[in-house]
């Protein structure tokens, strides 16, 4: 039987090319610069230029498997970048610019990488004698800065008359590496191969639902793997437009809104956060008429946000849930009913369970693992492996399953709902307790604008609930909103869930993904 894996494959050459022929003026980039101006760079155009940056890196040196470090920030750059790379069977390991030199470090030393792209800004904070030592090729690209000593600045626009030489791809050879999001400890390298890329099809229509030209908005830092799923391969699979705004550093949901409402933006996704933010503002004020759909990732979007912003803007934020080391793996897809808090159902073509600790699978409303059937063939959406890590690859499987480490439970129409980490969990005086109730029972509350809750040691019972929570404007905290608090969940959801302990904090600690670092939550003292 042939190989799968063999099979002659590269995205940039055999899906975005083959759209740069089909429309090549259609737009592979939309640039937000504010609210009323945008600049088009085209499929044909980009195409050019991704050949044209390919062509120079490999007579620079970059050859097949070569591993490099791309922290480009929302830049054009990034997107002629990682097609180049791409094409020239390179491995990209995209970072954010959240990054610190510690973290490059990490990052270098654990996937042996000897190159690097990054913005002239990241370079110069690069200082220490290490990174001269262990990068052999350093560029800089994008922005108006000029390259530091010791780095090549690249032209990644110049085009080239025709594709870059070199071998072609195939489906099972390395194309990304992404680092995971570290909440609960070092980052791992998850491995993607070139079938990975476009497997992120079913991305784009079972939960996305692109087509051809529309204008999808992924609010995200190109350095996380929704940019992977969301910010390329998934809207380029299909054929649509990049959506790239100009929006960097502490969040301003005002700034945002002025965006959405400025320009033609008809598909958004954006983590939960986000949208907490956003309901907090007066949304009345505006209006989104070419925006048709809206969809959260990252960690389950709360009821009563997903019910605000439907109320103000006629949409339905649906979730979707999968992982760096996935494509999607559950979803609301278009035009299905929703359960407002609930991940969906299982995406076509992935049989997904939840599962017990001997690898059973659990009826409704059992809470157990969440885990993906891999004994009938390896789905091309899933990860490699762990680089450099067999025995943290060889733990996520048991049996048939592939395991995710996340917990659910199932309903009687097969609905997900997310329980929370395998490690978020609480246990108090015998009872399970699953962070993201708390969280959105808390949500409720109109002098809640973001909660997370861990477990606290407790003599008597094991442990108990405790709540970090951030006010929303005009509210102060106290004793008295403390009690107000906990009344509030006790009288919503099961008594023993409630928060005994509360602590009001100015923001949540965050992976530079946006995802709560409970991990760091359970670590501080009493006092935070």
């Amino acid at each position: 039987m042939k190989d799968p894996s063999r099979e002659p494959f590269n995205f940039g050459r055999d899906v975005f090319d083959r759209w740069a022929r089909v429309a090549p003026a259609r737009p592979a980039l939309y640039l937000i610069r504010d609210a009323a101006h945008a600049d088009i760079v085209g499929y044909g155009e980009l195409a050019r230029a991704s050949d044209g940056l390919a062509a120079r890196l490999a007579a620079a040196g970059i050859t097949p498997g070569t591993r490099v470090l791309v922290v480009l920030g929302k830049a054009p750059e990034f997107w002629v970048t990682l097609l180049a790379l791409n094409k020239l069977g390179a491995v990209p390991m995209p970072g954010t610019t959240q990054l610190r030199p510690a973290d490059i470090r990490y990052r270098l030393e654990a996937a042996a990488c000897r190159a690097a792209i990054v913005l002239p800004g990241i370079a110069r904070t690069l200082t220490d004698p290490f990174f001269d030592q262990q990068l052999t090729f350093r560029f800089v690209t994008g922005g108006d800065e000029p390259a530091p000593a010791g780095w090549t600045p690249l032209d990644a626009w110049a085009p080239a008359s025709g594709p870059p030489d070199g071998p072609v791809t195939s489906a099972g050879d390395p194309a990304l590496i992404y680092f995971t999001s570290g909440t609960t400890g070092h980052p791992k390298m998850v491995v993607h191969t070139q079938a990975y890329t476009r497997a992120h099809r079913l991305t784009a229509s079972y939960w996305l639902g692109l087509q051809e030209g529309m204008l999808h908005w992924n609010f995200s830092d190109t350095g996380w793997a929704k940019a992977a799923w969301s910010s390329v391969f998934a809207p380029w699979n299909v054929g649509a437009t990049v959506v790239v705004d100009p929006l960097t550093g502490k969040f301003q949901p005002r700034a945002f809104l002025e965006l959405l409402a400025g320009h033609p933006v008809e598909s958004l996704c954006a983590a939960p956060t986000v949208y907490r933010f956003l309901v907090q503002e007066d949304l009345g004020r505006y209006r989104f008429p070419a925006l048709r759909s809206a969809v959260s990732a990252g960690e389950p979007l709360n009821p009563e946000v997903i019910e605000t912003f439907r109320r103000h803007t006629g949409l339905t934020v649906r979730d979707g849930y999968g992982q760096t080391e996935t494509v999607v793996l559950v979803a609301n897809p278009p035009g299905a009913p929703v359960k407002p808090g609930s991940m969906g159902k299982p995406a076509p073509g992935w049989t997904v369970a939840v599962i017990d600790e001997d690898g059973r699978e659990l009826p409704p409303g059992e809470e157990g693992e969440v885990a993906v059937r891999v004994d009938h063939g390896r789905p091309e959406g899933l990860f490699a492996e762990y680089a450099a890590d067999p025995e943290g690859t060889r733990r996520r499987f048991r049996g048939p399953w592939y395991l995710t480490g996340d917990r659910a439970q199932v309903d009687e129409d097969g609905y997900f709902w997310f329980v929370g980490r395998a490690d978020d969990v609480i246990i108090s005086a015998g009872y399970r307790i699953g962070p993201f109730e708390v969280e959105s029972a808390l949500l409720e509350h109109p002098a809640v604008a973001e909660s997370a809750v861990v477990a606290h040691p407790d003599p008597l019972r094991g442990s108990v609930v405790k709540a970090f929570v951030v006010l929303a404007p005009g509210w102060r905290p106290g004793a008295e909103l403390a009690a107000e608090l906990q009344t509030h969940v006790r009288a919503i959801t099961a008594p023993y869930k409630y928060p005994r302990l509360i602590e009001f904090v100015e923001e949540l600690p965050k992976t530079i993904s946006g995802k709560i670092r409970r991990v760091e939550l359970r670590e501080r003292g009493p006092q935070g």
